[in-house]
């Protein structure tokens, strides 16, 4: 999907590309890679560094043409957990403005209103890459709001009941703040490379790039906050499991010992040699009797060294 947007009236849509306009394209097809690499001739290694899923922030020129790539936040179900984060190129030149995702998300379109709402000026290429950048720590913060939520409910149910699911819960949460913490980084790295290509031009907005720098520390620092909340609350619940299968061990084991007494005592009397009171008329009464009183002792004994 291909739109073309100019930065007046916060980005109107135009229905065809003009110099200095912002192309946004998602999940490109056969048409759009025509219209990139012939058209506007924009390198196709670029595409393909944009396609690689792993791909890390950073900038990268070719000829007169920067790429700077910087990684998003979007819900999945992809890996078994519940947000990915996925690359974003931004390719410019001197009249050029293109923006290449290979996924549908919602930061781009949710960006776009924002700024029409708020009627955003986006001034040159460096404030529209800024100012993405500043969206996607703000959807960091989103979805680091969902996970803590997910954290709190997955703990009132392992309150509950532990189980395996509930603690996988956790691992697949723990793993998405690596990806969180990770791309997060990566992305503050990016700005500190932006500010440097860009210092000795009229682009920089220094006001701009403290706020974003800001919003992207916020981000990071509630990644890390949430991050060793949720480690220390899976290693309580470990110990917790731990010392609920030890008493379980420890009630398996007292009640073995107390049902051992009468087993023990009807193999005494099963065997073929005189035992005493073997013909007694009330034997079987006073032999069960007898194995009903040991295993009453030594059940009140383990209740009161609280084995039971």
């Amino acid at each position: 999907m291909r739109k073309y947007l100019y930065f007046e009236d916060g980005f109107s849509e135009k229905p065809e590309w003009q110099p200095n306009c912002w192309v946004n394209i998602e999940c490109p097809d056969d048409n759009d890679f025509t219209f990139l690499t012939q058209q506007l001739q924009v390198p196709e290694s670029f595409l393909d560094d944009i396609a690689d899923t792993d791909e890390r922030p950073r900038t990268d020129t070719e000829g007169n043409w920067l790429l700077t790539i910087l990684r998003i936040p979007m819900p999945s179900t992809r890996l078994g957990v519940p947000f990915i984060t996925i690359p974003v190129g931004i390719i410019t030149n001197d009249d050029i403005i293109v923006s290449v995702c290979y996924h549908h998300t919602d930061l781009i379109p949710d960006f776009i209103a924002h700024a029409r709402r708020k009627g955003i000026v986006v001034r040159n290429k460096l404030d529209l890459i800024l100012r993405i950048i500043y969206s996607s720590a703000v959807w960091f913060l989103k979805y680091l709001k969902q996970i803590n939520n997910d954290v709190t409910t997955a703990e009132k149910e392992l309150e509950k009941s532990i189980r395996n699911e509930d603690l996988l819960r956790l691992m697949k949460l723990q793993k998405t703040l690596v990806y969180f913490d990770t791309s997060i980084r990566g992305n503050e790295m990016l700005i500190g490379k932006l500010k440097n290509i860009f210092q000795d031009t009229g682009y920089l907005d220094l006001d701009l790039l403290e706020d974003v720098a800001i919003e992207l520390k916020q981000a990071y620092n509630t990644v890390n906050v949430y991050s060793d909340i949720l480690t220390g609350t899976m290693d309580a619940f470990a110990s917790i499991i731990s010392n609920n299968v030890n008493a379980i061990m420890k009630r398996m084991t007292s009640l073995s010992i107390t049902l051992m007494i009468p087993t023990l005592i009807a193999s005494f009397y099963g065997m073929n040699v005189s035992l005493p009171a073997g013909h007694h008329p009330h034997a079987f009464i006073l032999i069960v009797l007898c194995s009903a009183a040991l295993s009453a002792i030594v059940f009140v004994w383990f209740r009161k060294i609280k084995w039971f």
